[in-house]
This record gives structure tokens, C-alpha cells and sequence, in this order.
């Protein structure tokens, strides 16, 4: 048969190599459903360059990791530290991350970043090609340390004590204040730093889902165990550790948020219909109704609503129409000029929560604003305020405006993320980064010799590449002064969700 003046098996041919181009096109994007990002490419100049953002995002948690560096460690004047961390009760604590400025792993704001930098990979990770790979191992740098901290069943523990950390200003391979080991278990419980450690394995597992099943496998048991441990045993850390965590990372929004956000990722990485029924019976009694508009390491319930608004809106889990609902009232909420808003911006327009470490803030409501874009983008959705429809381009361009603050298009032309642009903060509240190297300077740093730096208005003598600050303040300003922690400090839990954001950027502008 010809058609065209074309033979059939021609036409077959030529039918099925545009079907595999289209599949092949399709696959670029991990996931179960159609991926609507590619129709978003933005056809003017990029204010930014993006990709070199991403990279240095991810190029950050190198600066900050503990424990044997590897051999490919890029982040060449960071040296092996905490080499005996655990050694104090037998168990094996080395790895993980410096949450931020000091030399403490405290597993909350931990456990936090590695679900940021999970989430980032399963909605951004076909964008990323290169960084990638990077970002897999910044994970995993973490998820390897969740595993030891949750080895032995119905306990979780961290290293260092804050107080006695900050008593000094010293680079993490000088260490020599006590390593103490602290554990969260049935007497001492902690269910929000449990349920986010489930989260994050749990999420963690779907990154690791294709490329070592094994792997995968390992972190969904141990999530599942640990978010037993979590419910079974309710209670806040900050009440039995209460002098070790509080102020640093204590929690003020209770545990609910977590159980519920843990849940969410347990649903979306088991596909048990256990969680989902755990969702339904007590989403309510979790605050799942209640408004809030912050979303970082200590109040999870927005996070928590977006989550579940796309296994309603993608995955048509009818079940879970509310959270629709609830995510849309936190877009309302952000909106500036819109019908319930309640949200602060500087003058300059960036998001403002609140002055120690805003930054925060800033990137994980960017993130949120992407991924919910996308969801409603497939859905064919808007987000209707006050009878004003909001379109997921309104929210790309909102978290574009952040973002864009962030990198330098703000009143000081500064940029927050240290190593990128022409102007970025030269005295970030960071002892590793502010004392002279262990290449430079080979003999120990004492405790307290190092504060004279600290004080000092001298530039830090290491760059660590990709840190974001806390930020300036509600008026626009920021001093630059390495003693200012609330806005000079760098925190792993700023950065996680910006990695998403930025490949998200990236991608869109071409520059992937």
C-alpha cells in the first residue's frame, strides 16, 4: 500500500523513529507523569547565570561535610575532621554534615536538608544533567550518616554540644571540645527530629530508586522503622534536650508537622496505603487545616500541603482534595496584592519572615512556588484568590523576582550566594572559612585564639564557594560583619531547596 507516494513499510519506519524521539524526549524527565517544564522556556536574556548558581549551590555542602573526605573533594582547603565522632558511646558517628557557621551535627536541621535536597532531584533532577551526579552524592553524604545515627532500632543520635562549640572559634580539624553523643529514644523522645529523619530517607529513597536499588531499598526500610519510632513514642526533643538544643534548634512548632510531612513522603515513596490512611485519619488532629505560611526546618505544614496537592492533583487521589485547598491558601497568603495576603517584603522585594537567617525562607518558598507551578501546569489548574485566578506563571515569575534578589538585582547589588557576581559578603560567620587553612597555617588554632579573627574586619581567607547567607534585613541592609550571625551566617538548610529552584532557572533560559 503506498500512501503519499510512500510505501507503507516507509511510513511505518519513519512513524516509529518519531514515536522513540518522542519517548526518548519524555524519559529526560524522571517521574510518572508528564513533565509540563519543557513549555516554559523563557525566550528573553537571563538576568543570571543560573547553571553557574547551581553548581556553586551544590558545591557548598562540600565545605561543610565531616569526617574522611574523598579523593575527588573539590573543596580543596577543607581537611578530614570529627574522624572519633561517636567513639564516646561505641558507635560510629563519623560523616554527615556541619548544619552551618559552627562544627556541631545536629540531626534536625540535617535531616531537614537531606529531604530539601531529595525533593530538589525527584522534581528538578532531568534538568540538572551534569550537577546531577553531584547532587546525588550531597545526598548521599548525608543519608549515609542518617544510617548510622538510626543503626540501632527506637534510637536516633547527633554529635557536639552547641554550648561548648561556641565557646570557641576554631576550624573543624582543630576540634577539641567534647564530641558528646545525644540520642532521642523512648525516654527521651523526639518525634520531630524522628519523623524528618524518616522524611528524608524516605525521600532520599526515591532518588536512589533507579540508579541502586539496594540502596534505595535500605533507606524505604529504615524510614518506615524509623517513623514507627517517631509515632509510637510522641514527644518533643526540645523537652528532654532542652539545655543542648534550645536556642539553636529548638522546636517551636511542635511534632505534628512532621508526623504528617513524614507521612506524606512514606505515601509517596511506599505507595502503602497504610500512610495514605494514616493521612486521612489524622491529618486533621496534625494541624493539617491550621493556616501558616512559613515553611523551613522547624514548620513543616506547608511543605507538608503542597506534597499531597500533587498526589491529589497528578496522581487523582481524590481522597486528598482538601490539601488542594490548604496549598492554595498558602499561595494566597504570598501573593503580594492579593486577597488574603499577608506576606512582608523589603522595598527591594525580597520575602521577608524574619531576621535571623530570612534567607531561608526565601529559597524554600521559591522552591514551593515551582513545584506547585508545575503541578498545576499538568493539572491545567489555577489558584483562585478572592476570585483573582493565579497562574502558574505568576508563580514562576515570583520565585524568578527572589531568586534573581538573592543573586544580585537588589538596592546593594549583592550578591547572597558567597563566590558568585562581582559582590558577594567577604565575612561570613564561618570558623572553617574565616581561619587560614590547614595548607596555610599547618599548626593548631586553640580554642579561643581564633575569635581575634572573628572580630576582625579582615576578609575570609577561604571562599566557600555557593554559601548562602542569612541575608539582609527587613529594610534592605546588610552590614557584612562576621560577628552577625542572624544575617551573615551560611546553613545547609537554606541552600537545599535553591538547588531545585536554580536548575528549574537554569534549564528554562537554556543555559542546560
Amino acid at each position: 500500500m503506498a500512501l503519499f507516494g510512500f510505501s507503507f513499510p516507509l511510513v511505518f519506519l519513519l512513524l516509529s523513529c518519531f514515536t522513540t524521539l518522542l519517548l526518548c524526549n519524555a524519559n529526560a524527565f524522571p517521574g510518572h507523569y508528564h513533565n509540563p517544564i519543557q513549555r516554559h522556556r523563557h525566550p528573553r536574556f537571563a538576568s543570571h547565570n543560573y547553571r553557574d548558581a547551581l553548581t556553586k549551590s551544590i558545591l557548598f555542602f562540600e565545605g561543610q561535610r565531616s569526617g574522611k573526605l574523598p579523593s575527588n573533594q573539590r573543596i580543596s582547603w577543607r581537611r578530614d575532621s570529627g574522624l572519633s565522632d561517636g567513639s564516646a558511646l561505641h558507635v560510629d558517628l563519623v560523616g554527615g554534615y556541619y548544619d552551618a557557621g559552627d562544627n556541631v551535627k545536629f540531626g534536625f536541621p540535617m535531616a531537614f536538608t537531606t529531604t530539601m535536597l531529595s525533593w530538589s532531584v525527584i522534581e528538578f533532577g532531568g534538568l540538572m544533567k551534569g550537577e546531577l551526579q553531584n547532587a546525588k552524592e550531597a545526598i548521599r553524604w548525608a543519608t549515609d550518616y542518617l544510617l548510622k545515627a538510626t543503626a540501632h532500632p527506637g534510637t536516633i543520635r547527633y554529635v557536639g554540644d552547641a554550648n561548648k562549640d561556641h565557646a570557641c572559634w576554631e576550624r573543624p580539624e582543630d576540634m577539641d571540645t567534647p564530641r558528646s553523643v545525644f540520642k532521642i529514644d523512648q525516654n527521651t523522645p523526639g518525634s520531630e527530629v524522628a519523623a524528618e529523619t524518616a522524611a528524608a530517607l524516605a525521600a532520599a529513597s526515591l532518588v536512589f530508586r533507579r540508579s541502586d536499588r539496594t540502596y534505595s531499598k535500605l533507606l524505604a526500610r529504615r524510614a518506615i522503622s524509623v517513623f514507627e519510632f517517631a509515632d509510637k513514642h510522641r514527644g518533643a526533643y526540645s523537652t528532654g534536650l532542652r539545655k543542648y538544643v534550645c536556642p539553636f534548634y529548638c522546636d517551636y512548632s511542635g511534632y505534628q508537622d512532621e508526623l504528617l510531612w513524614a507521612a506524606a513522603w512514606l505515601q509517596k515513596a511506599t505507595k502503602n496505603p497504610t500512610y495514605l490512611n494514616y493521612i486521612q485519619a489524622n491529618g486533621q488532629i496534625l494541624g493539617a487545616a491550621e493556616f501558616d505560611n512559613t515553611f523551613g526546618w522547624d514548620n513543616k505544614h506547608v511543605g507538608a500541603r503542597i506534597l499531597l496537592s500533587k498526589a491529589f492533583l497528578i496522581q487523582k487521589v481524590r481522597s486528598l482534595h482538601d490539601y488542594k485547598g490548604h496549598a492554595d491558601s498558602f499561595i494566597c497568603s504570598i501573593i503580594p496584592g492579593a486577597s488574603y495576603s499577608s506576606a512582608q517584603y523589603t522595598p527591594g522585594g525580597l520575602l521577608f519572615k524574619m531576621n535571623d537567617s530570612n534567607m531561608q525562607y526565601v529559597t524554600s518558598t521559591s522552591f514551593l512556588l515551582l513545584s506547585y507551578a508545575k503541578y498545576l501546569t499538568t493539572a491545567r489548574q489555577v489558584v483562585n484568590c478572592g476570585g483573582t485566578a493565579i497562574t502558574p506563571k505568576r508563580l514562576r515569575a515570583i520565585a524568578k523576582r527572589q531568586v534573581d534578589y538573592l543573586l544580585g538585582d537588589n538596592p546593594l547589588k549583592m550578591s547572597y550566594m558567597v563566590g558568585y557576581g562581582p559582590r558577594y559578603p567577604q565575612r561570613i560567620h564561618h570558623r572553617g572559612s574565616s581561619l587560614p587553612s590547614i595548607a596555610a597555617h599547618p599548626a593548631k588554632i586553640q580554642c579561643s585564639s581564633g575569635f581575634s579573627v572573628m572580630r576582625s574586619q579582615s576578609p575570609n581567607p577561604n571562599i566557600l564557594v555557593g554559601a548562602v547567607i542569612g541575608g539582609p534585613d527587613q529594610h534592605d541592609r546588610f552590614p557584612d560583619q562576621r560577628s552577625d550571625y542572624e544575617q551573615s551566617e551560611p546553613a545547609t538548610y537554606i541552600n537545599a531547596p535553591l538547588v531545585g529552584t536554580l536548575a528549574y532557572l537554569a534549564h528554562s533560559f537554556g543555559q542546560m
